[in-house]
């Protein structure tokens, strides 16, 4: 079996290396062929920056790596083009920063292109000159790929005046490509947030995004169809349903796809179920904005937000919907075509992402030691239905909040407060849990699934008969098998439970029925 890619993003180095190389060149064909200014969003490490060498290695007409890939008999290698690629790596946290870091990559091009700029002041200038000369000297017309484009800006997402002025360096350095239209063959952008038009690409208004074009829905990460063929002979003995519950989801309206970096890391990990793409780095700002905001976590999964929100980051106002499904953090569970516009269902795209985000949200509110033992008592109680134990383990979860998310807001007066809290636990756990469930009686506040066994909460702050309520609205009827009805009463003062009633429904009830 050929070597796994893991960490390469080097098209050259896959090819010659002999590792395995999912073909993408089909896609990367169309797109040449159908556009020639792109912008294409995806979440990290999703594979953007290895289809941008492999953009640049078809235009620099390098046809000894491309051999039997599905490009190979349809593109005109005896044309080349000079590429000139950009990608920011290195911290920038300032426009001066930012334009060394510019001088440094045009620099790099120069050297590549055997070409020497006169301009030594102006990034811009430098970069527009770099464009034209590169015309001149190879007889054609240049491309132009920048991988990364926002992270300059991301890097100083918590700095907004800061973020302000780089966003206006950048800008000007983009509006360059436009201004240069007349030498230039194609040009291709990733990044992982989205453009606004307004902002940083106002200058260069003519980009197409095709992130969300169903056409180039695959252009990166793994199909099903890849995993059932190229990757058989890796995964040997796997359940496949645990693969493509754990690491599928990803919906960008193409086919749902795996992030590449997760399934290379679970073959190469002994085919351990971990997660393996989101420790590899999560914004504390994400979490900060989410408490700040009081944001009603359970409504995370089936959010329904419209086309603007999805397409669009404004870093002067962020919205967390937008952030959470740029990032990756949430995708596309459905597309309703309303009659005005178009509305997106967002939710986790899989278990990795759900069980690793809510944990991520209860580190940073409690005890890391109490959140483990906590979450090993809700597990075995799922299995269980062991009540008795269940009531001492929800006033303990509470009472292991850190004192400071109760500071400057009056959160604890909110049932919504204690609905995420306890959300957050159980989806920690995996378990199938639904926020606000509703039937054609009304909605319960928490409907958790586990072990065979459907568990019904509704919450009320300071007094109230939520066990009541849930039996004069039925909400159980739409479930078959075993139930337990919850109702649990917090106390706004001792920041706990003040009341905890259960019951099972009897059998009685489901013959009646």
């Amino acid at each position: 079996m050929k070597k796994l890619p893991v960490g390469i993003q080097t098209f050259s180095k896959i090819i010659e290396g002999d590792y395995l190389y999912i073909d993408k060149t089909e896609i990367a064909r169309s797109l040449i062929d159908s556009f020639q200014y792109v912008f294409l969003s995806r979440p990290r490490r999703f594979g953007k920056s290895l289809f941008l060498d492999t953009l640049h290695n078809i235009f620099e007409g390098n046809r000894e790596l491309f051999r039997g890939l599905l490009i190979e008999e349809q593109w005109n290698w005896e044309v080349s083009y000079p590429v000139i690629q950009i990608s920011f790596g290195g911290g920038i946290d300032s426009p001066e920063t930012l334009r060394k870091n510019l001088f440094y990559i045009l620099n790099d091009n120069q050297e590549r292109l055997d070409i020497t700029c006169v301009e030594k002041e102006d990034p811009n200038q430098c970069f527009a000159e770099l464009i034209k000369k590169a015309s001149q000297k190879y007889h054609q017309k240049v491309v132009i790929l920048i991988d990364e484009y926002d992270k300059p800006l991301l890097d100083n997402i918590e700095n907004i005046p800061e973020a302000l002025l780089i966003r206006n360096g950048m800008r000007n350095f983009y509006t360059k490509i436009k201004e240069n239209d007349r030498y230039l063959r194609f040009a291709f952008l990733t990044g992982v947030s989205k453009f606004a038009k307004v902002s940083i690409f106002s200058g260069l208004n003519n980009l197409e995004d095709i992130s969300l074009n169903p056409a180039f829905g695959n252009v990166c990460g793994y199909t099903q169809l890849d995993l059932e063929t190229t990757f058989a002979p890796y995964l040997e003995g796997v359940d496949m349903e645990q693969v493509k519950s754990w690491y599928n989801g990803y919906n960008f309206l193409g086919d749902s796809v795996y992030n590449p970096y997760d399934i290379l890391l679970f073959i190469k990990n002994q085919c351990v179920f971990k997660n393996y793409w989101f420790e590899t780095g999560t914004p504390t700002f994400l979490i900060d904005l989410i408490k700040k905001n009081n944001y009603f976590i359970p409504r995370f999964n089936g959010l329904q937000v419209n086309e603007p929100l999805v397409n669009s980051f404004d870093i002067e106002n962020l919205a967390l919907e937008t952030i959470l499904f740029q990032t990756g953090y949430l995708t596309i569970k459905r597309l309703i075509q309303e009659d005005m516009e178009v509305v997106y269902e967002l939710g986790f795209p899989n278990r990795e992402v759900q069980i690793s985000f809510n944990r991520y949200i209860l580190q940073s509110m409690t005890s890391g030691l109490e959140q483990v033992t906590i979450r090993r008592e809700l597990l075995a109680f799922m299995k269980s239905g062991d009540f008795g134990a269940f009531e001492p383990v929800i006033k303990r979860l509470f009472a292991s909040i850190a004192y400071n998310n109760y500071t400057n807001n009056d959160i604890e007066r909110y049932e919504g407060f204690y609905a995420s809290v306890l959300y957050a636990y159980f989806s920690s756990i995996g378990v199938e849990i639904i926020a606000e469930d509703v039937s054609n009686k009304g909605r319960v506040d928490l409907t958790i699934k586990a072990g065979g066994r459907v568990f019904l909460f509704e919450f009320k702050v300071t007094d109230g008969e939520p066990l009541e309520q849930i039996r004069k609205m039925k909400y159980y009827e739409k479930y078959d098998g075993e139930r337990y009805l919850i109702g649990i009463v917090f106390d706004p003062k001792a920041r706990n439970v003040s009341k905890f009633e259960w019951e099972k429904v009897a059998l009685e009830v489901l013959q009646a029925r």
